[in-house]
């Protein structure tokens, strides 16, 4: 697997971008996928295999339901391990949440209650996932808006201790992080302090809407960085210095141009880090 220590700021890449993505030669530049979209090959997959030769890949998925109650499905890892040979990613992640339970399969990342059972559950599914990719994985954060009832352990404890037991790495969403921490009444600079930060492979950064009527935020990825987003970066990178970092961007797609110069400010305060 390639390294990930020329990576800078990167942004996830849509098919209307491809031919200017192909292009783009700024430096640290890297794109990442939704590998769900590109296990079937035809044209696609051609595009993604040759952005993979001239600029770094990531996998972010999106349906192995770590959280689930069942292991992650066979065939579908052995199709992702087939596309991860492929395109040689230089990172691979997953989310913190379930979409699959007792057989049936709900399109959406649901967060569970972060109990012993749970983490055991959960660890024994990433070490799988690992197993079966050969390769190690980055958990992501969750967003939340409600509060569950049966955890037995905070957030950041729980994603550390399942980073000891199955050798994964951690995604750091600061868009969910601020979310979250709105929708529950937290401070997300708090959160931050606690973050196991040792085993931050990723960070995401993306925007989000406010709901008028349920006076939530929603995690929607259809609006620029938020400038609270940006300052909680800022502070991030001020206690690890740079890390590998991609902004977010799945609907109300601005031109390619526009991403370009969002991912510009990144790369800047990537480069000022200490």
């Amino acid at each position: 697997m390639n390294s990930t220590a020329s990576l800078g700021a990167g942004l996830g890449l849509k098919p209307q971008h491809f031919t200017e993505a192909l292009d783009a030669t700024a430096p640290g530049l890297w794109f990442e996928v939704h590998p769900e979209n590109y296990l079937l090959g035809g044209p696609r997959r051609a595009w993604l295999e040759r952005i993979g030769q001239r600029h770094p890949l990531a996998l972010h998925g999106v349906s192995l339901s770590l959280a689930g109650d069942a292991p992650p499905d066979p065939q579908h890892l052995a199709r992702l391990r087939h596309l991860a040979d492929a395109v040689a990613p230089v990172l691979v992640s997953e989310h913190l949440a379930w979409a699959t339970w007792r057989g049936h399969y709900y399109p959406d990342l649901l967060p569970c209650p972060r109990s012993h059972a749970a983490l055991a559950r959960i660890a024994d599914n990433v070490a799988r996932t690992q197993d079966a990719l050969g390769r190690r994985i980055a958990v992501e954060n969750p967003s939340h808006y409600l509060h569950l009832e049966g955890h037995e352990l905070d957030e950041p404890d729980f994603l550390g201790e399942l980073a000891h037991r199955s050798g994964c790495g951690l995604l750091l969403d600061l868009n969910n992080v601020y979310v979250s921490a709105h929708n529950l009444g937290l401070r997300a600079h708090d959160y931050l302090k606690d973050f196991p930060l040792d085993q931050v492979m990723e960070v995401h950064l993306a925007g989000h809407r406010a709901d008028g009527a349920s006076h939530l935020l929603i995690d929607s990825h259809d609006t620029p960085v938020s400038e609270s987003v940006w300052a909680l970066y800022q502070a991030l990178l001020a206690r690890t210095g740079p890390l590998p970092t991609l902004i977010e961007r799945d609907d109300a797609l601005p031109d390619f141009g526009t991403l370009m110069t969002e991912r510009a400010h990144a790369q800047a305060l990537l480069e000022n880090a200490p």
